[in-house]
Parts: structure tokens; C-alpha cells; sequence
């Protein structure tokens, strides 16, 4: 069965370039050219380590969001961060490196038919034939440059070209070589301001250029070398939160004095390690596509500690874990609560472990929706983080502070915003939340009081979406955020049972028609589930129906985030091709990928916080499933298409995740 587009004509997929003895590493299989065409996806095929701090890639103009679009003909330089398809302007572009022959312009043109890349490498050779390769560890990043000419270079270092506000920079260069720098930008959307420092050497055919750096120090660093046909000048820079000194530790325990292939052959395999987590069976342009979804689900949130331990924290004070933990920042929350995180629940409750840790850290100093102004890295919003907590906990993941968890995200209650429809059914949500752990707890007055706060939502749904008016199909109507009435209709999936109890006949029927009449919008979040409420009520094969038509064929897309198209979109939703999304559709840090994972499985979890999932055909013959802890999983076809798990048919449309995942009740 086929879920991927024609390859685009010229497109050349380094995943399909390598010999036969590597197509069983998944990392080599990941394409990540895959949605970085204009605004298909907003992505980079910068290298990166599984859940890295470093995205090294290429900055080039025309760019999307994350610095780089697929049919650019121009490079600008190659910049060490930015975010994961995070809509707004995007964030990052720091520590662009630019290379060029002395008297030349920094913006030189790529040769397309050289680019290569794969998960942690990528590669171009541009201008007049220098090739630059990059690969990153989680705090590092590598570039190797090679010269095809004798003649002088100029190396330039610019801590300024931020694709948000820059807010400030200040780099000193010593004697020696080392180039140190701190600096400052807009997070996402310019909601907030992160802070960073950078410790960089540049070697030369294997050794260190002890030469100082020039330039503005607010702005620019600068290098000018002598060079022969042949030579590799390589860059590696570390990346800390707390400061220049700890950068060049970052740096030094890293990276070390290995070579550039090492590093990347070790980012490899520890991309191999990571996505061998969740693997499919069947043809190989399947399994590509399915490792490059599972590649993007794995790039947040960010892994920030520093090898001793240290880290800054939302609040800017610097803080320490334990040896063998890691903390976590980078939100999206609000996007990727609702499929990436109970994704990683299920294939990797260790790191969902960390993760919670990190969201209980983010309670305990001040925890905000958006960005503040002292984040440690760039980063989104934190909504719904209680309810990402809940799942975790109720899926058997519990070494945090569960009842330090509690408490904030009671006390957040009080935050929330009520305002309009939307805001009131997401902050019901949340105390929802609130009240089930407190339950869990035995805080049953607690539990009592947040319950009660939940279901006030109730009478606002009745006035506003039990009948639907005129404006039922207008982006924004009442308030609402990237969205209309007749899409946030069907967004308390906390709260099910009840809606269909008030509907009544009408609920089938009307669930029917928002399909019928093409008011779903495959492109962004909040009804990014209502296909699988078919399932929930009891109607499963018009669940298949829909998802397959959607992992499959070119549909059409009515919506952006601000409007209904005037002329529609059709294509594919999700293809293995530069552009690789649909029009308009952010992958939003794992959101989108994540909801084509759990479909091509065949499972969905339809109410985070709720350890169950609605149970669909899946769309490939067997998908294994090696989690960090526990068992392997095999989910695959019965005879007659319907799900199995470990080889036994499912007969019900929900399966409870400890019967998923073999935990004793």
C-alpha cells in the first residue's frame, strides 16, 4: 500500500544512494530532505543527535522557518540551531560559519546534485567546488570543510543572523585560537528571549590554527587562511547554557581529538540505536518514510545538560542533575502533547521518565505558557504539560516527583486562559488533569474541586457548538485559535461520553458529515483526532476509511492556520518527497509525524491521560516495537486486515496500554 508521493523529478534521496549491506540501519533509510520545501513542513535537513541541541545545517536563500528550503540555489552559510518545524518566523541561526576564497561573496551557489544527507550528516559542495560535510553530537557540531584550490580563504563566524530578533552578542577570540561567544534571541513566534554560548577551534589538515579572530566583536569573527588544493579546514563548536567555558567543556568530552568520521559514524549508530525503538516490515520506500517520521519525532525536546550535570533552567539559574539523568527544554507542548509524547511513552519510558522530571523542574521554577525571558535554549510553549505528566504516570512511568507535579499544575489552574470557546474546553482539559491524578493520589477533595472546574465547560459547549451556526466553518470564529467551530466541536475528548449522550442519533450522523463535507483539517492539531472518534463510537471501518484516504491518496485541504483557502490544496498529506507535507502543514515538533505513526500502526491514543488506545487497521503487514523497558511488541495484520498484537487478533476498538505493553495490571 502506498503512502508516499512521486519522487519529484531530479530529487536525489541519499537514503537511496547506499549500497545494499547498509539498507538495514534505519538511520541510513531517513531522508531528511523530506519537508523542507518552502512551507511543506518547515524542516532542515540539518545534521543533528537524537534529541540534540545542535541542528547544523545550511542557511540558504529563499529559506522556510528552519533557515534552508529544498529548491534554493543559494547558500548563505551553515548556522548550528534552529527549531522543528515550529511555524511563527522560526528560531535559531546561531553560530552561522561561512567559508569563502578571499574577495568572493559569502553567498555562494549550491551544487543541488551533491547534496546528501541522512540522519546526524549532511553535505553540499558549493561556489567553486568546496565541499562541507557536517554531523553533530548533542551539544556539538562538526564542519569539514575541503578546499579544491590553493589560495587564501576567509572564515567568518557570525553570532547575529538569527531567523528570529536578535537581541544581543559579545565574542572574544584568544591567542591560541579559541573563539568564545555568548549570545541572545527571540524564541519562537518572539514569544520570549534564550540565551546561549558557543566555544569554537578551527583546525587545519588535523591542527589547531592558533590564530586570533578579528572582527566586530558584537557581531562577527573573522579568519584568513592560506591554503592548498585539498586541505581540510574543520570547525567544532560546543554549545552550553552556562556559559563560554562550559561550551568548550561541552566541546572537548564530546567531541575530543576524534576524527570527523568517527563522530559521525558514532551520531549513526546512535541514530540506528534510537529508531531501531520502532521499525516496520515491508517495501523499503515504506520503511523510509516511516524512519523519517520517526526521525523527527525524535528531536524534542532538547536534551540541555551538560556533561557534568549542569544546566539552566526557564528561570536562568543554573542547576544540576544527577549522573545518568538528563533534563529536557524546548516545548512545543501544546502541538506534540497530543501523539509525540505518548509516542515516546510507548517506545521509550526512560527518556519519558527524564522528561517528566524536566516538566516537574519546569512547575517547581515558574512555569509560564509561553517562553520567558531567560530560557536556556529556544524554545515554544508549555501548555498541557499536566496532561502529558497524567499519561505518563497512568502508563506505569513514575520515578518523579508525582506529587510535586500535582501541586503545579493545580497551581497553574488558576492561570489558564478562559476566555474563548477553545480556551475553555483546552483549560477543562487541564483540570480534567488535575482531578484524575489527584484521584490517583487519594487527594479526593482536591480531585473533587478540579472535576467540577472540568465540566463547567459544558454549558458554553451547549450554547456554542450543540447546533452549529453560519460561522461553523470560519477560521477563527468567537476567538478561536488556527481553527473553527465545527473542528473544536469534537475537541473534549476528555469528555466523550457525555457528548455523545447530548447529541444523541445526531452524533454519528454529524461526526459522518464533518467528513462528508470536508470540514476536517489534516494540516494542524485540533481535530487532528476526530478521525478516530468513529472507532471510539463503535463505527471502526469509517475510521480506516478516512485514515487511509489520508495516509494514501491526494485529498483535498481546504484550511490554512488563518483561513479557508479560496482555491483548495490537493495532494497528498504525507510523502516521501522535499515537499513531504501538505501545504501549510508544520510538522510541529513531532506532531504531525507522530500522528502518521500511530496510524500507519493502527492505534491511536485518543485522550492522553486516559493508558488506552482506539484500536484501526493498520496500514503495513508488521510493525515491531523494542522499548527502552519491557518486552518487544509485534503489531501486525489478522487474517482478515484487522490489528494483532503478538500475534493474537484484537476484537475490540480499544486496547488498554498495559495489555499493549505486557505490564501486570
Amino acid at each position: 500500500m502506498r503512502f508516499w508521493s512521486s519522487l519529484a523529478t531530479g530529487f536525489a534521496f541519499a537514503a537511496l544512494a547506499q549500497p545494499a549491506c547498509a539498507r538495514s540501519q534505519p538511520g541510513l533509510l531517513v531522508n531528511p530532505f523530506v519537508g523542507t520545501q518552502a512551507d511543506f513542513g518547515q524542516l532542515s535537513p540539518a545534521a543533528v543527535a537524537p534529541y540534540g541541541m545542535v541542528q547544523l545545517g545550511p542557511d540558504t536563500t529563499p529559506a522556510n522557518h528552519a533557515g534552508y528550503d529544498y529548491d534554493a540555489s543559494i547558500v548563505n552559510g551553515f548556522s548550528h540551531t534552529r527549531g522543528v518545524g515550529v511555524g511563527c518566523g522560526g528560531a535559531g541561526g546561531d553560530i552561522r560559519a561561512t567559508l569563502v576564497y578571499a574577495g568572493d561573496l559569502p553567498a555562494q551557489t549550491i551544487d543541488k546534485r551533491s547534496e546528501r544527507a541522512h540522519a546526524g550528516y549532511y553535505r553540499v559542495t558549493y561556489g567553486p567546488g568546496i565541499v562541507a560535510e557536517m554531523t553533530a553530537t548533542r551539544g556539538s557540531g562538526v564542519i569539514r570543510f575541503r578546499l579544491p584550490r590553493t589560495g587564501r580563504v576567509r572564515l567568518s563566524v557570525d553570532y547575529t543572523r538569527n531567523y528570529s530578533k536578535h537581541i544581543a552578542a559579545r565574542w572574544n577570540g584568544a591567542s591560541d585560537g579559541e573563539l568564545r561567544a555568548s549570545f541572545s534571541a527571540g524564541t519562537v513566534c518572539d514569544a520570549g528571549t534564550y540565551h546561549l554560548h558557543s566555544a569554537t577551534r578551527l583546525l587545519h589538515n588535523g591542527r589547531t590554527v592558533a590564530a586570533r579572530w578579528d572582527g566586530d566583536q558584537t557581531r562577527q569573527a573573522a579568519l584568513t587562511i592560506n591554503a592548498r588544493a585539498g586541505d581540510l579546514l574543520e570547525l567544532r563548536t560546543g554549545v552550553s547554557s552556562i556559559d563560554p567555558a562550559a561550551a568548550s567543556n561541552v566541546r572537548e568530552t564530546e567531541l575530543g581529538k576524534r576524527p570527523f568520521s568517527e563522530i559521525a559514524r558514532q551520531t549513526l549508530n546512535g541514530w540506528d540505536r534510537e529508531l531501531s525503538r520502532l521499525t516496520i516490515v515491508g517495501p523499503r520506500h515504506e520503511q523510509a518514510l516511516f524512519a523519517t517520521a520517526l526521525f523527527r519525532v525524535m528531536q524534542t525536546p532538547v536534551a540541555i545538560a551538560d556533561p557534568d550535570g549542569r544546566y539552566r533552567g526557564s528561570d536562568g539559574n543554573i542547576a544540576r542533575i544527577s549522573a545518568g539523568e538528563q533534563h529536557y527544554t524546548s516545548w512545543a507542548m501544546w502541538d506534540n502533547y497530543r501523539t509525540q509524547m505518548p509516542l515516546i511513552a510507548l517506545i521509550d519510558p526512560i527518556r519519558a521518565e527524564h522528561i517528566a522530571k524536566s516538566l516537574v523542574r519546569l512547575y517547581q521554577t515558574g512555569k509560564r505558557r509561553w517562553a520567558t525571558q531567560t530560557e536556556p535554549f529556544l524554545t515554544v510553549r508549555t501548555e498541557h504539560a499536566g496532561i502529558a505528566l497524567l499519561d505518563f504516570y497512568r502508563k506505569g512511568i513514575t520515578g518523579f516527583d508525582v506529587p510535586t507535579a500535582l501541586k503545579g499544575m493545580a497551581a497553574e489552574s488558576a492561570t489558564l486562559a478562559r476566555m474563548t470557546p477553545d480556551e475553555q474546553i483546552e483549560a477543562a482539559y487541564d483540570d480534567w488533569a488535575v482531578a484524575e491524578l489527584a484521584a490517583d493520589l487519594g487527594q479526593h477533595g482536591l480531585a473533587k474541586v478540579h472535576q467540577q472546574k472540568a465540566l463547567a465547560y459544558r454549558e458554553m459547549w451547549l450554547s456554542t457548538f450543540d447546533h452549529l451556526g453560519p460561522d461553523a466553518d470560519v477560521v477563527k470564529a468567537r476567538g478561536l485559535y488556527q481553527g473553527t467551530l465545527a473542528q473544536y466541536r469534537w475537541a473534549p475528548v476528555f469528555d466523550l461520553p457525555w457528548l455523545k449522550t447530548v447529541m444523541d442519533e445526531r452524533f454519528e450522523t454529524e461526526l459522518a458529515a464533518f467528513f462528508a463535507d470536508n470540514m476536517f483539517n489534516m494540516t494542524n492539531q485540533p481535530d487532528m483526532h476526530v478521525p478516530y472518534i468513529m472507532a471510539w463510537a463503535g463505527n471502526p471501518s469509517a475510521t480506516d476509511a478516512v485514515v487511509s484516504r489520508y495516509l494514501t491518496q491526494p485529498v483535498v485541504h481546504r484550511y490554512t492556520n488563518a483561513a479557508v483557502r479560496p482555491t483548495p490544496w490537493v495532494g497528498r498529506s504525507f510523502a516521501l518527497s522535499p515537499q513531504g507535507f501538505a501545504d501549510g502543514m508544520d510538522d510541529d515538533a513531532g506532531a504531525m509525524t507522530g500522528w502518521y505513526i500511530w496510524s500507519v500502526l493502527g492505534l491511536y491514543p485518543l485522550t492522553p491521560g486516559q493508558p488506552r488506545y482506539v484500536v484501526a487497521r493498520p496500514q503495513v503487514p508488521k510493525a515491531i516495537i523494542r522499548p527502552s523497558r519491557g518486552p518487544m511488541i509485534i503489531i501486525g495484520k489478522s487474517g482478515a486486515g484487522h490489528l494483532s498484537l503478538n500475534g493474537s487478533p484484537i476484537g475490540t476498538v480499544h486496547l488498554e496500554h498495559r495489555q499493549l505493553t505486557g505490564q501486570r495490571p
